[in-house]
């Protein structure tokens, strides 16, 4: 199974090595791909996503600034993937070891999948006390009708046949893109 990891990218070059020499560092014997969705930087982030050409054996940017927004990002950057598996993460993340050989093996069994989040390694204590960590240890649920799970959108997993038949992310929200995806994947 082939495996494209995207990542939504607007003015990252202060996150972006972080996350790329996370990616660099991870094991997975199956064919992959990192996508970089530039969602209209000014700054020096395709800089420094071609620094990392030498490490990867499929990496590249593509052009997602037309719209400016994650959801519109992410699903560019899935239509630009060839991966029966897609993987998001973002820009001011760090996968942790092991992310993207267990993301994909889960993906070999279900068809969404999900992984926990960790917000104190990159987040200064003010920004733990006002985001919480409410992914640390499993997935999110809501408090209202219909009560269904989510999580975050930077630590999701989709097969493709799942993401195209729903059609993306509502690129139309503001907020929430990551929750109304999480609850129209289960209601489908």
């Amino acid at each position: 199974m082939k495996v494209s990891v995207i990542i939504p990218c607007y003015n990252g070059a202060d996150t972006i090595a972080v996350q790329l020499e996370a990616l660099a560092n991870q094991e997975w014997s199956g064919p992959w791909e990192v996508i970089v969705a530039d969602n209209g930087s000014t700054d020096q982030s395709r800089a420094i996503v071609e620094q990392y050409r030498t490490r990867f054996a499929n990496i590249r940017v593509v052009e997602a600034s037309e719209r400016r927004g994650g959801a519109y990002a992410r699903n560019v950057g899935v239509r630009a993937s060839t991966g029966e598996a897609i993987l998001f993460c973002d820009v001011d993340d760090e996968v942790a070891p092991g992310w993207l050989a267990a993301m994909a093996a889960a993906l070999t069994t279900h068809d969404f999948v999900a992984c926990r989040l960790d917000t104190e390694k990159l987040n200064a204590p003010w920004q733990q006390q006002m985001l919480g960590n409410p992914q640390r240890d499993g997935l999110q649920k809501l408090h209202y009708p219909p009560y269904l799970f989510h999580a975050g959108g930077s630590t999701l997993g989709v097969k493709r046949k799942v993401f195209d038949a729903l059609g993306g992310f509502d690129d139309t929200y503001r907020y929430l893109i990551d929750t109304e995806f999480c609850c129209r994947v289960q209601l489908a």
